[in-house]
């Protein structure tokens, strides 16, 4: 049977035709070629100076950006989200600890209250678990569930509220930088419509994948959903577990999270370098996680809602994605900016809202500061992203890495997974596991080569010094 069969067996045609649809639009970017959309090269430029503008910012991309939309117009902006689909629509589900979730409150987005409806789970614990090796937990992190629907119908509702412009079924097909501000160019998805224009001081670009400028060397493909009838732990959650060896050079990794009663997210996924991911992947992804599944959590495991996605990265040991003009400022996925090692979009998110809404309001819209452990983690990224020649190294330098975590105790093993352990702690803990692993230097020299290590090593020096 062949994997597309597998899929339309266990997720319906729908689920196969959203696949394809993807796969379509990604094959529609060429890799190292021109934008598919980007700036508009017309000769004609956009707003001069002291020019009238329809509205401050254009957020292009009504995702989980939409939660920025009325934090900037609680500021005084005036703001205009513009989205293919219906904004506040999700397909992904979203966990995150207590203090990150906390800057919901901070940023006046919702009450205590409010915060509390949206919690769906508690876990008393998190497990990273590796294949042939051992069991680690850690507490607070990725502990809280969230509805993901109706924190995004909140923000939508607060975003109407202080009089926000929401522009659903449009699509940004470029934008036009002039002395005075930014001419994007929208219109509706249906193929009928006509074009239009929308003049701002600046074009936040939230289109994750999907945008012109998410030039990420890495590349998470990602599947699963919702699921029914699991045998799980209600109080625990699978932060990163292995069940298997590598298989065609691929290490694949799995997550699970209880949600409301009864039901459990989980998602499959593996790192790789974007020129190694071409058209099919989440299908035949998709299809493993299907025949593999029971492996991973006994039960019937029915599915509720999928969830899948190819999710950018970046190793640091290129150049970052970046924006053609001070006019235009990527955010969320775009700028590939989130957990280098977990890929955690949520809680990078919160984290960066506040000085996210800090920097747009103040008219500062280069990118907002890369978190100093980057430097590290987007190297260790890098390499689980590299081809696996020995199917079982990658599993036996993990759990050598997360043994050292769980021994340096729950706030460091917290602080790598949340982005907030120092360049100093990140060499302690590269030195403790290369004691408890001592092959570790000779793999990474092997596998990302000696100009790349002495990228990272220049990387993390300047994180330390800066720190």
């Amino acid at each position: 049977m062949s994997a597309r069969d597998v899929v339309r067996d266990h997720g319906g045609p729908e689920l196969l035709e959203r696949l394809d649809h993807l796969e379509r639009s990604r094959a529609a970017r060429v890799p190292g070629g021109p934008p598919a959309r980007g700036p508009d090269h017309r000769p004609d430029r956009g707003p001069d100076r002291g020019a009238s503008l329809d509205t401050d910012v254009v957020i292009a991309g009504g995702g989980l950006s939409l939660l920025l939309a009325p934090m900037l117009a609680a500021r005084g902006l005036r703001v205009t989200v513009v989205e293919r689909g219906t904004i506040g629509a999700t397909h992904r589900e979203w966990n995150a600890s207590g203090p990150e979730l906390a800057a919901l409150v901070d940023s006046g987005l919702c009450s205590p209250a409010e915060l509390e409806a949206l919690i769906v789970a508690r876990y008393d614990r998190g497990v990273c678990r590796w294949h042939g090796g051992g069991s680690y937990t850690v507490r607070g992190v990725l502990d809280h569930a969230v509805d993901a629907g109706a924190l995004l119908a909140l923000a939508r509702a607060r975003a109407i509220e202080r009089g926000v412009v929401l522009l659903d079924h449009h699509e940004v097909l470029g934008e036009r930088e002039g002395p005075g501000g930014v001419s994007v160019r929208i219109r509706k998805t249906s193929a009928s419509a006509g074009i239009g224009e929308i003049s701002a001081a600046l074009l936040v670009d939230a289109r994750g994948a999907a945008s012109p400028y998410a030039s990420a060397d890495l590349v998470c493909p990602t599947v699963g959903g919702v699921l029914t009838d699991l045998d799980v732990d209600p109080t625990a959650g699978d932060i990163l577990a292995t069940i298997d060896d590598a298989e065609g050079g691929r290490q694949h990794v799995w997550e699970g999270f209880p949600g409301r009663a009864g039901e459990t997210t989980v998602y499959l996924f593996y790192y790789a370098r974007t020129q190694d991911v071409g058209p099919g992947s989440l299908c035949a992804l998709y299809a493993r996680f299907f025949a593999t599944r029971p492996q991973y959590a006994r039960g019937e495991g029915r599915m509720l809602r999928p969830t899948f996605g190819y999710i950018p990265g970046w190793s640091r040991l290129s150049p970052a994605p970046a924006a053609p003009s001070a006019r235009v400022m990527l955010f969320g996925d775009a700028a590939a900016r989130h957990s280098a090692l977990t890929y955690c979009g949520f809680g990078s998110m919160l984290r960066a809202l506040v000085p996210a809404a800090d920097a747009i309001a103040r008219a500062d819209p280069r990118h907002l500061a890369d978190a100093p452990i980057h430097a590290g983690t987007g190297a260790l990224s890098a390499l689980m992203s590299e081809p696996q020649r020995d199917p079982r190294a990658l599993n036996e330098l993990l759990d050598a890495a997360f043994a050292t975590l769980a021994e340096m105790g729950n706030e460091s093993y917290a602080a790598l997974l949340q982005d907030r352990m120092s360049p100093g702690d990140f060499i302690t803990f590269l030195r403790k596991t290369a004691r408890r692993h001592p092959a570790v230097y000779r793999e990474i020299i092997a596998r990302l080569g000696p100009m790349k290590v002495g990228r990272w090593g220049a990387g993390l020096a300047t994180a330390w010094a800066r720190a």
